[in-house]
């Protein structure tokens, strides 16, 4: 990508948003607050080269969902039903995504947001939401994305900012390079099946075949996109092919995290949430909390980047665009 003194100039002349970008010591971290708070790239620096840590932004002005990670709020995933019910009223939602059913990530990620400060290594974004898309939230949101020693911290806090109690819940979709050698390991009590609209039907303790990254597995394999349960906020991905392992850890203990899977696709995402697909619509709502005028909630995650032994691709191994 291009240096920082060029960024934010270069995508503007081309009219794509502006990226601004943070640099420590061997890491960039490429950031786009103008569509959705998302970033466009984390890279670790090896022999004067830059490696993505993330998958790359497409550089597609409109393409939320080919960009690095971008955080999800008031709520994550998809909500049922035309809405919810909170305090005897039902609140309407709307779907918000072509081609999707359902109003799918909350709708911050509508939205552009504002840096509010800004240093070599940090920056804080901030966004004041009132009512998108017609829906029923009023709140403050705000990232702030921090380089450490080896790792990139984002802290992302949601505040009620109006007048009534209502469910809240937040969440990262964070996309990670994956290639028939690389291997995940997460700890999972079990998992919520899906119906053909990706809505949960019913929770299991007994992983379907190819599932279980309780112990390091290989992320090959049909469609996962679905939410485990039980998760204990680490996660752990080993990239052979590019000398790479990559941990991920939050200090939110509610217990979920939701995995994608893409069939055929050389990325995969594994989602730090508060709560479950449709928690609106579960018994007791596992996960939401109900944020009541001037109250918030915080989820803070740390990516954290080594070096390991790097292995040769096998002869026959091909490589897979990054087009989604």
């Amino acid at each position: 990508m291009p240096s920082r003194a060029t960024d934010a100039n270069r995508s503007g002349a081309q009219g794509l948003p502006a990226i601004h970008t943070l640099q420590s010591g061997r890491q960039r971290l490429h950031v786009l607050p103008a569509l959705g708070g998302a970033l466009a790239g984390w890279e670790w620096q090896r022999d004067r080269q830059w490696l993505p840590l993330l998958r790359p932004w497409s550089a597609d002005p409109a393409a939320l969902y080919a960009t690095s990670c971008f955080p999800l709020l008031p709520w994550s995933n998809r909500i049922t039903g035309g809405g919810f019910e909170a305090g005897g009223r039902h609140y309407p939602l709307q779907p918000n995504r072509a081609g999707e059913p359902y109003p799918i990530h909350g709708d911050s990620w509508r939205q552009a947001w504002r840096i509010s400060a800004q240093a070599e290594d940090r920056m804080t974004l901030e966004l004041d939401s009132h009512r998108c898309d017609g829906n029923p939230y009023v709140y403050r949101a705000r990232q702030l994305l921090t380089l450490r020693e080896n790792a990139l911290e984002i802290e992302l806090r949601v505040t009620n900012a109006g007048e009534e109690t209502l469910p809240f819940g937040l969440g990262l979709h964070p996309y990670f390079l994956r290639d028939a050698q690389t291997r995940l390991q997460f700890r999972a009590r079990g998992v919520w099946l899906s119906g053909p609209d990706r809505i949960p039907t019913s929770f299991t303790r007994s992983l379907p075949p190819g599932w279980d990254y309780n112990r390091p597995a290989a992320l090959q394999g049909g469609l996962v996109d679905n939410c485990f349960e039980g998760w204990d906020g680490l996660a752990m991905i080993e990239d052979p092919t590019r000398g790479l392992r990559l941990q991920m850890h939050t200090t939110d203990r509610s217990g979920y995290v939701l995995m994608f899977r893409p069939e055929g696709l050389p990325y995969f995402c594994l989602e730090p949430v508060t709560h479950p697909i449709d928690a609106f619509h579960l018994p007791n709502r596992p996960g939401l909390i109900d944020l009541a005028p001037g109250e918030d909630m915080v989820l803070l995650t740390r990516f954290t980047v080594c070096e390991i032994a790097q292995e040769l691709p096998q002869a026959n191994t091909t490589h897979t665009s990054l087009a989604r």
